[in-house]
């Protein structure tokens, strides 16, 4: 009886300790999670006269009829496809080159982690800086010298076909810090009997790297590539202060057209709409996460 009263104590003071982080939770996103899934079912603008109206899936129809909807689906998939490998794979070279027992080493890690503390919004404005036009900009001025004269300045903020890879520019130098870190971490995990044993079999260092590096980083590397997508799904800082949508809706999003809905049309419900489509994308890669999970445990 002790040992029972014992574990009800110890699940009460659990209980207790965790109260407040599930009340943040309820209350910050299950209640406006289902107040949006509610809205996106209905057909209702701030300020309008006529009353809510249950219209069940028409707000749905009306998005993906839209083609500015689609596109911003368009660009959140080739923003994911193209910055995830690039920044993972960035982010595990960083992490082994600065995985070794020499000096001022923890400077270096501080260094490339720098930008990832620095808000949003001050990196977009230096980057602003960066792509200005004309040959006096960073950027133009760096490759009107590289190519002795041969390049032509561009607008690449506001042309069509450099917007969205000037964004994606962006938003890997921001954030490959983070995933460095975390894949910094994994490498450290990794014991070195399994290297010493590699070595004493002849193995090389390409050999060690993909026999024993990516093996053991494999579920690191998951847990990296599924955060990365989620963010890049999330993008809207960058493109709300340099972009606004455009050229040509060329560097819209989901996110962007979601709040652009409910704060310059002031329609809610289709703003709610958008951010159900968005959760259950996210949702989607979330599952894949799991079942790759699922199966690498199964495998050992």
């Amino acid at each position: 009886m002790s040992l029972s009263r014992e574990k009800r104590k110890t699940e009460r003071i659990a209980w207790l300790m965790t109260a407040p982080a599930l009340m943040g939770l309820v209350l910050f996103l299950a209640i406006p999670f289902l107040i949006a899934l509610f809205l996106s079912f209905c057909q209702y603008k701030l300020g309008s006269p006529l009353p809510l109206r249950f219209v069940a899936f028409e707000q749905f129809s009306r998005i993906f009829s839209d083609t500015a909807f689609r596109q911003a689906l368009v660009n959140n998939t080739l923003f994911a496809l193209i910055v995830v490998p690039l920044q993972t794979g960035a982010a595990l070279s960083l992490a082994m080159l600065l995985n070794r027992p020499l000096r001022c080493m923890s400077f270096f890690r501080t260094i490339f982690f720098m930008p990832v503390v620095f808000p949003m919004a001050l990196v977009s404005v230096v980057w602003e800086l960066i792509y200005a036009p004309g040959p006096n900009g960073l950027l133009n001025n760096l490759l009107i010298h590289l190519t002795l004269g041969g390049w032509a300045p561009v607008d690449f903020l506001h042309h069509p076909a450099y917007a969205l890879p000037a964004i994606m520019l962006l938003s890997l130098w921001q954030g490959v810090g983070f995933q460095m870190v975390i894949v910094l971490a994994g490498l450290q995990s990794i014991p070195a009997t399994l290297y010493e044993a590699a070595v004493l079999d002849g193995a090389g260092p390409w050999q060690r790297f993909v026999h024993v590096t990516l093996p053991q980083l494999r579920n690191t590397l998951i847990f990296v590539g599924l955060v990365t997508t989620i963010l890049a799904f999330r993008l809207f800082d960058q493109i709300w202060i340099l972009t606004q949508g455009g050229p040509k809706q060329a560097t819209t999003t989901v996110i962007f057209e979601a709040v652009r809905a409910v704060f310059r049309r002031q329609d809610v419900a289709r703003g709610a709409a958008m951010s159900v489509v968005f959760f259950c994308i996210v949702l989607g890669i979330t599952l894949v996460q799991r079942y790759l999970l699922r199966q690498e445990r199964e495998m050992d």
